[in-house]
């Protein structure tokens, strides 16, 4: 089996017979291992893997081997992985957009019920009293379950901040329950746009949405941008009785903001799904032990698509659902495809012509895409000679500009739709 070096590393080209080496952190579900066949991938077999999958695991102090090519996180938010760093060392960051995305909306919409309906409060006062063995239970509860009266979601109205995979469903689930909702996003994509129902109003500015709901949920991913989002000044302009909830990252929310906002009853409530010491034990603040996706069918959702996007990238260089490298497909019909990350700079695509040319090789197919400072590129040969495709990516590696270069042999069939 040939050897081609490139980036400063010794590696095998990827023939068809090649075993992918995975390592494993946390539990993975099995219904997603189940998808690596073991005379294709050897799980947890050495320290020198291919790719790792793992779901909370935190990899920021962790130093990657030479040979890794993917990350791939059984979940949406990447935060535990240091994205930059992964990326300059040409290593693709998947995630699972939208796997786990009913799992939250349930346990949203859970809240919602919770924050209007005192049915905890109700459960845990009969449960404590003090019966009699002569009582009337059924009379006394009647005589006390006023006090648990509450209220309706129909008719009040419902902001999402953030229209996402989560904000879309929570979206058009709410409307159906008789709420009025109105939803933020100004990067909406066109795919989610479509999948909203039209009864779902749009707000253009996030203060218009902040001044006019009873109920505020936020469903955006943590960044520089929007650490903090919510902080004293969005919380004043909020109805003295609002509920907030916050079930995507815990920074999102200025957390000194917010207790100074319950404590001063400028809003009616928090319930936040990240636990922290500071908010526990406040009446007007409910916290969650990060239930959003716990639940089976998510576990298992996240599972498949972390499994099925890392092995369409090992086997054929595809790039489905990653959050570092742009989205690359191209239908796999060539004996050999070259796959290159490199810097988003001018005229790359007239270097790598040029050198598969000077190669004496044909491009049967081509693509490249750019995202931010890196581009990445497939290139399909009609060429049968390891040897001169080992001479080629020898030749690519010198460009200074790219980062990574794979040669995959063509799997030999069709790859399965994952």
């Amino acid at each position: 089996m040939p050897t081609l070096k490139y980036g400063g590393i010794i590696e095998q080209m990827e023939l068809k017979d090649k075993v992918y080496q995975l390592t494993t952190y946390n539990a993975i579900a099995a219904e997603g291992m189940e998808r690596f066949e073991r005379a294709k991938y050897a799980i947890n077999e050495n320290d020198d893997p291919d790719a790792l999958i793992l779901r909370s695991k935190d990899l920021h102090d962790i130093t990657f081997n030479d040979s890794l090519k993917a990350i791939a996180r059984a979940g949406a938010g990447t935060n535990n992985i240091p994205i930059q760093r992964a990326t300059e060392a040409g290593i693709v960051v998947f995630n699972t957009p939208g796997a786990n995305a009913n799992a939250v909306k349930e346990l949203v919409l859970a809240n919602l019920l919770l924050s209007v309906r005192p049915i905890l409060q109700g459960h845990e006062w009969i449960q404590n009293y003090k019966f009699g063995p002569d009582d009337d239970v059924e009379a006394i509860v009647e005589a006390n379950k006023k006090q648990f009266a509450g209220n309706e979601l129909e008719g009040k109205k419902l902001g999402i901040i953030g229209l996402g995979a989560i904000g879309a469903m929570i979206a058009n689930d709410a409307y159906r329950l008789g709420i009025e909702v109105y939803g933020y996003d100004p990067y909406v994509s066109v795919d989610t746009a479509w999948s909203i129902s039209r009864r779902v109003n749009r707000v253009m500015e996030l203060d218009d949405l902040l001044k006019i709901c009873d109920f505020i949920t936020v469903h955006v991913p943590l960044m520089d941008s929007t650490r903090g989002m919510i902080g004293e000044r969005e919380l004043a302009m909020m109805k003295e009785d609002v509920q907030l909830y916050n079930f995507a990252r815990g920074p999102i929310v200025d957390k000194e903001a917010v207790l100074k906002a319950v404590n001063d009853n400028r809003i009616g409530g928090y319930t936040t799904d990240f636990a922290d010491a500071d908010l526990l034990h406040h009446e007007k603040i409910r916290v969650l032990p990060h239930l959003g996706a716990s639940t089976e069918e998510a576990e298992i959702n996240c599972a498949r698509m972390a499994a099925g996007n890392l092995k369409r990238f090992l086997q054929t260089g595809d790039i489905v659902n990653s959050v570092n490298f742009p989205s690359v497909q191209m239908s796999f019909n060539s004996p050999v495809r070259i796959t290159i990350i490199n810097r988003n700079i001018p005229n790359m695509i007239g270097k790598i012509s040029t050198f598969v040319a000077e190669q004496g090789m044909n491009i049967a197919n081509m693509v490249n895409r750019g995202r931010g400072d890196f581009a990445y590129t497939l290139v399909d040969l009609e060429e049968l000679d390891h040897e001169k495709v080992e001479r080629l990516v020898a030749k690519l590696e010198e460009i200074p500009d790219i980062v990574r270069v794979r040669a995959i042999e063509h799997p030999g069939q069709f790859f399965e739709e994952v």
